[in-house]
Formats: C-alpha cells, structure tokens, sequence
C-alpha cells in the first residue's frame, strides 16, 4: 500500500534503508511517482484545499484550470526527471502551480529542491506567505529556508574587529567608524544578522567590513561560530525540503560547481531546481558566468591594505617587512590610476560611456604583474603571523589579488573564447568587462544536461506564440514546452494603437508624446505607468508636463530625482491616482495589483541599442550564421521586454485598465504585429 504523502516525511528515511535491491529501490520510486502526480492533482481539484481555504491571499477562490494543468505536468515532469519551460500568464498562480509538487517530490527525494528567482520580493512572497499557507494547506510538516549569499550576513568577528581598540588597522578610513557603530548597535537586537532586516540604510562600503567573506572566514575555528548567523543559515539550507535563492546566487554556484569544478559550492546539491522569472536567464548567466573589473574596487582592496592618506589599514602592525608592503601598496595605487586612466582616454576619444575591445593586447598591462608581486610579498608576510584573526583577513585580501592580477590579464589577453570585451563607465570608475556569447552552449553543459529535473518558467517566455525564439537562446533541452493561456477576460482591456503619431525617428515625435500623454492620462484620472526607453526623453516630457499634473492634482512620480524605486512604488500604491515616469527597472518585476495601476503608456518599443558590445556581438555571430540579427535577436527581445511591461497592467481577475502605444510602428511597420500579436485579443481602438 502507498503510503500517504503526509506520512513520508516520517518513514522515508526508514523505507530507503529496508530497500537493499536497486530494483526495489526502483519499483518503491516508481510508486512513489505515481502519489505524488497524484496528492498534486488531488490538491488542485475545483473542491480541494485551495476550496476549502477561501481566505487565501485575501481574495474569494476561483479555480483556474490552467494552474491544475502546470502542476500536474510539473509533477510527471519531476518523476520523470525531464526539463521543462513552462510560460505561465499572470493570473495562472505559478508559484503554487510549482511550490505543490516540489514539497511532494522533496519529501520522497534524498535531497532538497531548489526554487530560483529574480527578484527579492518574489523570494519574500515564497518564504514569508505562500510557502507557509501551503504547510498549513497540506498538513505536511517540510522545512523551507531562505539562501542568500555570505555578503548578506554579518560577521560577529569582523565587527568586533572594526569596533574593537585596534580598529585603525581595519578601517581605512575614519569617516567608516560611525556606520560601524550603528551596525554594531544593530547587533545587539538581532536575530539573523541579515542585511536586509537592518531598519537604516547600510553604506555598502561599510557593510563590506563587516560581512561574512569566504577568504577569511574560520569556521569551527572562529570563536563566535556557534552563534554565526552565515552558518546558521547555511545548516537551514542542508537540513531544508525547500531552498530558495536568487539567480545571482544560483548562477555563481553553477560556475563555482561545474565551471572552476570546485568542492567549495554555496548551495546544498538538490534534486530539482525551478528557475521562475525565467525570461531573465540569458542576461543573467551572461553577467554571472563573464568577468567584471572595476576601478574603485582594485583600489578599495589596496586601501583595505594601506590607507597612506588616513594612515589606517592592515599593514599598519608589523616591523620592516610591513614597511615594505606598504611602501608597495602605496605605489600600487599610483600604478592603477595609470592603469586605467588608458581606458578613461579611450572612452573620451571614442565619445561614449561604452566602448567595444576587438583585439587582444590593445593596452598595455602595466598592473597583473606588480598586483602578482604584492600577492608574493603578502603571502610571505601572512606566513610570519600567529594571530589567526589578522591572518584570517590577510588570506582574503591575498584570494582578492590573485583574482585582480589574473582578472587583469584575462581581460587585457582576451583569454576567455567566444566571448565579448569592453569598457564601461559608470560610477564607481572604468570598468573592464567581459561575457560569454556562447550561453546557450554553457546553460546545456551546466544545466540542462544533469541528472536534475529543471523547470523554467515566467509569464513571458514566448513570441508570437512560439518558444522558438526563447529556447535557441538559453539552449534548453531534454523536455518539452507549455504554454498556458491567461485565466482573465480580456474585455476588462483595451488597446489603444496610433495611426497619426509621427515615428520616433521624427523631430516632432517628442512634441507628439507631451500632446498624448495628457490625453490619455486624463482617461483614468492618472493611475498610470508611462515607460520610457530613455532616461532624457523621460526628462524631457516630465520637464514639459509638471504644470499639467499639478493643475490636476495628480501626483508625479520621477524616476531618478528624489524617490528610489521601492519609495516610488509604495508612494504610488498609497495614492491611487499618481502617476509614474519610468524606464528599465519598471518594465518588469513590478507589481501593483488593483485599481492604482490601471493605464499603462509605451512611449516607444524596448529595443536594446544596437550599439552596445554585448549587444553587437550577439548580432554579428548571427549574421555570421547567415541569420538576420533584427528578426531573430532584435525584434524577438523587444517583443519579450513589451510583454514584460504591459503585463504590470492586469494582476489579478478584478483589475481592468488601458494599454497606450505611442510608437507609430506598431501600425506603420510590418513587425508592429510581431507586437500586437503577443497580446491576448484584448479589443483595440485607434487614434
């Protein structure tokens, strides 16, 4: 007989250990297969938990066919242990559509299941609200938890470093003593040590002096490690049914695991991992797999060192052979503002904040060999030291150079294949970056060809309909697709599409868009998103309209002046008839359910520049394969990134609303349908 789901987190362990045979052990798995399809589909039927609990998420319980369907094919999939990318619209439920079956497959698996998203408040939602609803739901006992990287915790030994009487060593600068004390006051009263629960706003910088760092972290030997909040967490992770983590964490395992084939992983190995936000992927193992230099951190690991300026740092104990590392770290620093002042001027020259490297040993590299020669001379230096603590943070700072002088010349030589080079300016100073253009290859490798079950999902993973596109570029493989429809109505929508806006080519297009908008506005009485693709356009109609709103009472929310985005979302959630001038980060993982958001304006289609490396590059090695960069990279993308944004409109079956495009192109061009066809049929005026 089948035991119960509920029973199995009671009897696994002793069931496995009676069953000596493989074909036992195999034909007890197949059964269990079969319970867990089974208690999934059972849980999702029109008169089953989710019935008996109305008051779930505040809203009256409404079956949706198509969440039953994604559980039930994520249950058979996970069995089965195939991948699967699933696109799932809003509304479906994803989260439990995929929660369900996981805790089910968790508790007859060895190992723990893996959930990955993009976004924190996504993560919060899982830990903090669904996943406990669906503990009290199944009446199974499973353990979840949280996984963050070590920068989020607070290291006890650090602090009392930075805080202690010989703090001068430690902090570099003095102005870094006050926000230490207020960490440490922190300290006192809590519970996880987490970043995140701190109730001020943390400088990084000072934050990074006292967070839990993997170079120079003792372990058992620590003194405050039984009470270490980074390896508390971690024993919630080992001992979890559940893990959830972000794509930055997940993705930096992935390297450490199968691209360095280390045995220091973050993450516990797990049975199933679900990758939700998944329209995120591509970007993300580009950024998490490629290579990032930046100035102020090579010179922040110098003034950790020595801070000739402040006369504080590590090296500041010691007899001569201190004196000599700091004389060299003292002209280090001279060397790296050399250093990169060359990409400064080759940024000036070429009159952008961007620039693209095409060959190999362009520059010269003036600093990999002296960074290699300062880490000889800490190394020897580390070795004549018997306080384990000032050791501990030497042998970080020494894992830090080796990584700069070897980052440095893997950048200078282009030493990375298939891969793409170039430099940035933002504020921190040059930065040397570098990604791989090869992803789909590198996601089959790491991903799609273990022995795990891999999920993805997101409400946008097609275009036209079609995983084509999606699949080509993340490389996914060994499963199929589903794409489910949206649960809503689409007459609680209307389009509103232009026939006589001039293009955005146009001088007049800018003119055009402070005539619109107003118009538009007024037929919600705000509540409005009005997206932008460019911060000066942005400004430009802001500029232009702020008399407009003021005169109608109607709050404008600027994205870069006084608000930061979550201030923004939380001022627009309270007053229901704001409105908000976005760009990037309010095309996607907003979410505003309800009557505040009920105009969402697209002032022009989101093509990436075509001029950025990254970009660029992606493109060239498209035409090299005889395919046409703007339909199928270009255009697909934009395509995803509209869906992304428009999809902020409807959240729940309550809501209803407008989408505005005010790019003539969708009419005027023939890939506009490309646009409209990635809609559901929601009606559509013209103007």
């Amino acid at each position: 007989m089948i035991k119960p789901i509920s029973d199995l987190d009671q009897a696994s362990e002793e069931v496995w250990d009676d069953v000596p045979a493989a074909e036992e052990r195999a034909g007890l798995e197949k059964l269990r297969g079969v319970e867990v399809i089974t208690a999934t589909a059972a849980f999702f039927e029109e008169n089953g938990p989710l019935r008996v609990s109305a008051s779930h998420g505040g809203r009256p319980y409404e079956y949706r066919p198509q969440q039953a369907d994604m559980a039930i094919r994520i249950a058979e999939i996970l069995i089965n242990r195939h991948n699967l990318c699933v696109e799932a619209p809003t509304g479906v439920g994803k989260s439990f559509a995929y929660l369900i079956p996981l805790i089910y497959y968790s508790k007859v698996s060895s190992r723990p299941a893996l959930v990955s998203t993009e976004t924190i408040n996504l993560q919060e939602q899982l830990i903090g609200k669904d996943i406990p609803l669906l503990r009290k739901l199944t009446g199974i006992e499973f353990r979840a938890a949280l996984a963050k990287g070590r920068g989020n915790y607070l290291c006890l030994r650090r602090l009392s470093l930075a805080s202690g009487s010989r703090r001068d060593e430690y902090l570099p600068l003095a102005s870094l003593a006050l926000e230490i004390d207020r960490i440490g006051k922190w300290a006192e009263d809590t519970t996880d040590g987490d970043r995140d629960s701190v109730d001020f706003r943390v400088d990084p910088v000072s934050w990074s002096y006292v967070c839990c760092e993997a170079g120079n972290c003792l372990g058992p030997r620590c003194q405050f490690f039984r009470r270490c909040y980074y390896w508390e967490a971690r024993r919630s992770w080992d001992n979890a049914d559940i893990i959830v983590a972000n794509h930055a964490m997940f993705f930096t395992d992935l390297k450490i695991k199968f691209l360095e084939a280390s045995d220091q992983t973050l993450l516990p190995e797990y049975s199933a991992a679900v990758i939700d936000e998944a329209h995120t992927l591509e970007n993300n193992a580009a950024e998490y797999l490629g290579l990032r230099i930046n100035a102020g951190g090579v010179t922040g690991f110098l003034n950790r060192l020595f801070n000739a300026d402040h006369a504080k740092g590590l090296l500041l104990r010691g007899g001569e052979e201190a004196l000599q590392l700091r004389e060299l770290v003292a002209g280090l620093k001279e060397d790296v503002v050399r250093f990169f002042s060359q990409f400064e001027q080759c940024l000036l020259e070429h009159g952008d904040s961007v620039c693209r490297l095409r060959q190999p040993g362009r520059f010269p590299n003036s600093l990999s060999g002296k960074l290699a020669a300062l880490q000889d001379a800490l190394g020897d230096y580390l070795k004549l030291q018997d306080d384990q603590d000032y050791r501990a943070e030497l042998e970080s700072q020494l894992q830090k150079c080796a990584a700069y002088a070897a980052g440095i010349a893997d950048f200078i030589d282009m030493s990375f294949p298939d891969s793409v080079y170039w430099l940035e300016d933002d504020r921190g100073g040059v930065t040397l970056q570098a990604a791989p253009l090869n992803t789909a290859r590198l996601l089959q490798e790491t991903l799609f060809k273990q022995p795990f079950p891999v999920i993805l999902t997101s409400a946008t993973l097609t275009v036209n309909k079609s995983f084509a596109y999606y699949c080509d570029r993340v490389g996914f493989m060994n499963g199929p697709e589903l794409r489910l429809d949206s649960p809503f109505d689409v007459n609680r929508v209307r389009v509103y599409l232009p026939r006589t806006m001039p293009d955005p080519s146009c001088e007049d297009y800018a003119a055009a868009l402070v005539e619109q908008i107003p118009r538009f506005i007024a037929l919600t009485q705000g509540k409005a998103f009005v997206l932008f693709t460019s911060y000066q356009m942005l400004r430009y109609c802001a500029d232009k309209l702020r008399g407009f709103f003021e005169s109608g009472g109607i709050n404008l929310l600027i994205q870069g002046e006084v608000l930061n985005r979550s201030a923004m979302l939380r001022e627009f959630k309270k007053d229901i008839n704001s409105v908000i001038f976005g760009t990037d980060s309010f095309w996607t993982g907003v979410d505003v359910p309800g009557e505040a958001l009920s105009n969402v304006i697209v002032t022009k289609f989101p093509f990436a520049v075509p001029s950025h490396p990254l970009i660029e590059a992606r493109g060239e090695r498209l035409e090299a394969e005889k395919r046409n960069s703007f339909m199928h990279y270009l255009l697909p993308e934009a395509v995803l990134k509209f869906r992304q944004g428009v999809g902020r409109l409807i959240r729940s079956r309550t809501d209803t609303g407008i989408i505005v495009i005010l790019d003539r192109r969708v009419t005027s061009k023939r890939y506009g349908r490309f646009f409209i066809d990635s809609l559901p049929d929601y009606p559509v005026e013209y103007f």
